[in-house]
């Protein structure tokens, strides 16, 4: 999760230097959460058959994106380090879901909901703090993440295989969408969250340093990593303090707070505020966090095991479709109205969704 987050501080960097559209820039983005997503619903329960060493193994084995952005010399090789970056993200992130369960099934929960926040948000500001501050931008936050990854790899060869070898591995690859019947009127219910929460995220990664840098005056790449790191960190303390509620209390706690961020948000770009504007993102983070754990808690609990895969993979859908299309649109938007116009109409139309949301959670979501 830190590498899917170090480019953001870099796409600004990128945008200068090889003058390529905003539309691009979001293309760029979205490629990882379409790669990503095919990853997640094909390779994603592989370390079932093959075990979860071989397939984590693998999967830092694809960090030969690094390598491409070390040699990325326009919007091409940009596009393909994304597109191996996602492929190795969606097929970690199963194998090492599996695996916590596997070694810590009390704590793995709470690890594979707060991780992926703590992860993006030092990404990207520590990308941003070495974009702005050390020699050889673009080069040397990929360096130091193969480092680390070089530093994984000796880890889980030396780690215990936790699942061993079963037959089935080609079958698992074969996608399969679906929700159980007693899911249904549930998974409706939060799809508004889920659209909201994820449309957001795309759209703060992509376009929030950007923004920032633009909008606010702040010419400072530092400040680019630290509007993704305000999000993200916050919706790991929001996941943090929602945990023990349930489902629907989680959202009806969130969805208002993601509602007053985007307010505030709007405020701060009228107003050219920064430190408004990053208050309000860290409320909405936060927000972000309740919410989303609250959406995603409502119907997974309510899918029997063997259904679960088909389950997530559609959930999995909707948010990663969430998070690159809305985003790509709003590349579109910033190159025929301009960065400001698009980020109040892309703000005023997630906090519409995110009362949908919240009406849908407080009429239709069971109390208990």
């Amino acid at each position: 999760m830190c590498a899917a987050a170090a480019p953001s501080p870099l796409y600004s960097v990128y945008q200068a230097e090889w003058r390529f559209s905003a539309i691009t820039l979001t293309v760029i983005f979205a490629v990882y959460a379409i790669a990503l997503l095919a990853a997640l619903v094909t390779v994603g329960a592989l370390s079932d058959h093959v075990g979860r060493r071989p397939a984590l193994l693998a999967a830092l084995a694809i960090t030969v994106a690094m390598v491409a952005f070390i040699a990325a010399d326009g919007s091409g090789w940009l596009l393909a380090a994304r597109i191996l970056q996602g492929t190795a993200t969606g097929l970690a992130t199963g194998a090492t879901s599996a695996c916590l369960v596997d070694l810590r099934p009390q704590l793995a929960p709470l690890i594979n909901t707060a991780t992926p926040g703590i992860g993006l948000g030092a990404g990207a500001i520590g990308s941003g703090l070495l974009v702005e501050y050390a020699p050889a931008p673009t080069t040397l936050v990929y360096v130091l993440l193969l480092a680390a990854c070089a530093a994984g790899a000796v880890g889980v060869a030396l780690m215990p295989e936790t699942s061993p070898r079963r037959p089935g591995a080609l079958a698992s690859l074969r996608p399969e969408f679906g929700v159980p019947g007693n899911a249904h009127g549930r998974f409706l219910a939060v799809v508004p969250i889920l659209i909201t929460t994820w449309s957001m995220t795309g759209f703060y990664m992509s376009l929030g340093p950007s923004l920032a840098i633009e909008l606010l005056g702040i010419n400072n790449h530092l400040v680019g990593g630290f509007v993704v790191c305000c999000l993200m960190g916050t919706s790991a303390i929001g996941s943090l303090v929602f945990r023990r509620r349930n489902p629907r209390a989680a959202i009806i706690a969130g969805s208002p707070l993601l509602l007053v961020g985007l307010l505030g948000t709007l405020a701060a770009l009228a107003a050219t505020s920064a430190p408004l504007f990053f208050a309000s993102t860290m409320i909405t983070g936060f927000g972000f966090g309740g919410a989303f754990l609250g959406a995603f808690g409502s119907v997974s609990r309510l899918a029997e095991p063997n259904r679960r895969a088909a389950l997530f993979a559609t959930v999995y859908t909707v948010n990663y479709s969430a998070f690159s299309l809305p985003t790509v649109a709003a590349g579109v938007a910033v190159t025929q109205v301009g960065l400001g116009v698009t980020a109040n109409a892309y703000a005023i139309a997630v906090a519409v969704v995110a009362a949908v949301g919240f009406l849908a959670a407080v009429r239709l979501l069971p109390k208990h």
